[in-house]
């Protein structure tokens, strides 16, 4: 194979992603959907035409994506083995969670790449649907206990034969979704960024020769493994555990283990999570290619110079038993994958904080909130508002962490109130950052948010929340404190209530005027708080992020009536210690 030298090797990096990009970017222009074109829901790749491997991804994409969309694209490589018949133009799509997928709405398009008869490479789209059936609008189901109460299934299909789009399939998935028209601008928006995907691809191999960039690609994926080997060579052996807890699964009210033996041994890593809890009634459940997904995310956050690519997982051994709730199979319900990915994410975090403490982070908020509201339009038709939302990152070695930030499972923006206002019946009356809730430390947690949103429509609202760190708080490091817990409101003609299962709940329906209100965590504090800078402190207190009393207990700062720092009486205080 032909060896590139590294300028050449660069250019061709930055040429290959920049397809990818372009591809997130005519997706993000053109979807229906807020959750994709202002949220970034979404992502694009190219993918290896043998095995699926990933072999670029677009940046603005999601990461969580990455690992998933390899498992999504040798499904359809067997698929198309076992049936045979691919031609050019032919462009596959489906939504199995089990089969490459992460939940229902995530739909996939994968399209194969074909020069001189053979497939080159394989693109691949996946976005998030707004809603695909199922017993709750926008499919997140708390009180799930089987997949066909989240929505419905597609395996991998030819949505497209030789360059002709398949009718009956479309048919069918306007048939069995309660906004019809966002999916269909969702789907063409996937198409059309496809199509552009295999126009810049070709002209690539046009100037530069299957064979040089065939070179590029093994090359960069050899040098992602390589990265990634240095990396883990250079921590201690040892094996390092971490557990930690999701509130419930949305039926039975008792928590969930999720639980990580990370052992280093020379360059390998081993990801044993045979300790996690089993299968679980309710929809907390994940496939094992959203666990291995979920794995990579939380090791490009503590690798960040590993490039995206299938070549930095080559030198981890995952143990995911389908004992465990983080490798089931069909039809166990996981529409709440976004939390207990997160939790995954949580352990990793939690391990290397023992091996290298020094570059150790809070946990993040780690709970997407996902929250829907649904209701009737006047003239007869629905409406669906789907939602996820912010809270605090953990703090780190560098400084505080980041305010009202998006977890780490993707590089998403929430999207911007005057959209979510613009679309459907509502009024968001607060959006506000939430005093206290960052975890208290020498680098301060970040804060939380404040979301209250008023139903406006006459029939008022649907309510239904899958959320978590209702009763197991973001933890800190180092000493840091944990952040504090998720809360959700709701109004009703007696008053305020709260869900029975903390950070879940469906079945609840709001008059016109009456509010809901989501409290966020914040993220966990980074070492002991009491070695903060008091000047931070009062400053924390002065921008309205920390309280007079919280800078006293957790801080021991002493302010004065002014609100200015006293130094002689906060050297007392911290000396008292």
């Amino acid at each position: 194979m032909t060896t590139l030298d590294p300028v050449t090797l660069a250019v061709l990096n930055g040429r290959l992603v920049q397809i990818a990009d372009e591809m997130d970017a005519t997706l993000y222009r053109s979807a229906f959907n807020p959750i994709i074109a202002e949220a970034h829901d979404a992502c694009h790749g190219i993918y290896h035409a043998e095995t699926g491997a990933t072999l670029v991804q677009g940046t603005s994409g999601l990461p969580i994506f990455v690992g998933a969309m390899a498992f999504a694209v040798k499904a359809v490589i067997d698929k198309v083995a076992h049936d045979g018949g691919l031609e050019p133009g032919d462009t596959y799509i489906f939504n199995d969670p089990y089969d490459g997928g992460t939940h229902l709405n995530d739909f996939r398009l994968v399209r194969p790449l074909i020069r001189n008869g053979k497939v080159f490479a394989w693109l691949a789209s996946v976005g998030h649907w707004l809603d695909v059936g199922g017993n709750v609008p926008g499919n997140f189901n708390a009180k799930a206990t089987e997949s066909f109460q989240e929505g419905f299934r597609i395996p991998p299909v030819k949505l497209v034969r030789s360059g002709i789009l398949q009718q009956d399939i479309i048919d069918i998935l306007a048939a069995n979704s309660r906004v019809p028209q966002s999916n269909w601008g969702d789907l063409n928006g996937q198409l059309n960024a496809l199509d552009l995907g295999e126009r810049r691809l070709n002209a690539l191999l046009d100037e530069h020769g299957a064979e040089t960039i065939e070179a590029a690609m093994a090359q960069l994926s050899a040098r992602a493994e390589a990265l990634m080997r240095a990396n883990i060579a250079a921590l201690p052996d040892g094996t390092y555990s971490c557990d930690d807890f999701l509130d419930n699964d949305g039926v039975t009210d008792a928590p969930l283990r999720i639980a990580l033996d990370l052992t280093i041994k020379g360059e390998r890593m081993t990801l044993d999570f045979s300790r996690s809890a089993p299968p679980c009634d309710g929809p907390l459940n994940i496939s094992r290619s959203t666990t291995v997904a979920c794995c990579y995310v939380a090791l490009k956050h503590l690798f960040t110079d590993v490039p995206a690519n299938a070549g930095c997982l080559a030198p981890i051994e995952f143990v995911i038993p389908d004992t465990t709730l983080l490798g089931v199979s069909a039809p166990k319900p996981v529409g709440g994958y976004t939390e207990t990915i997160l939790r995954v994410i949580d352990t990793i975090f939690g391990a290397f904080a023992q091996i290298a403490p020094e570059r150790a982070n809070g946990s993040p908020f780690a709970t997407i909130n996902a929250l829907s509201l649904a209701g009737w339009r006047q003239h007869g038709k629905r409406w669906v508002m789907f939602c996820f939302f912010g809270g605090g990152l953990g703090g780190n070695p560098e400084g505080d962490g980041l305010n009202h930030a998006n977890n780490p499972i993707s590089t998403a923006t929430i999207p911007p109130v005057e959209i979510l206002e613009s679309l459907y019946p509502v009024m968001f009356t607060q959006w506000a950052l939430r005093p206290d809730s960052g975890g208290p430390g020498r680098h301060r947690g970040g804060l939380g948010a404040i979301y209250e949103v008023e139903a406006l429509a006459d029939g008022g609202a649907e309510v239904f929340l899958l959320g978590e760190r209702g009763k197991y708080p973001p933890f800190g490091v180092n000493g840091g404190g944990t952040a504090v817990l998720n809360r959700f409101v709701y109004e009703t003609d007696s008053g305020e209530a709260t869900p029975p299962l903390v950070s879940k709940i469906t079945d609840v329906k709001i008059r016109r005027g009456q509010k809901v209100r989501l409290e966020t965590p914040g993220g966990g504090g980074f070492g002991d708080p009491a070695t903060r800078d008091p000047a931070r402190v009062a400053r924390d207190v002065r921008l309205g992020y920390v309280s007079r009393l919280a800078a006293l207990d957790h801080y021991k700062t002493v302010l004065r009536d002014d609100g200015s720092l006293d130094p002689d009486a906060t050297a007392k205080v911290r000396g008292s210690r």
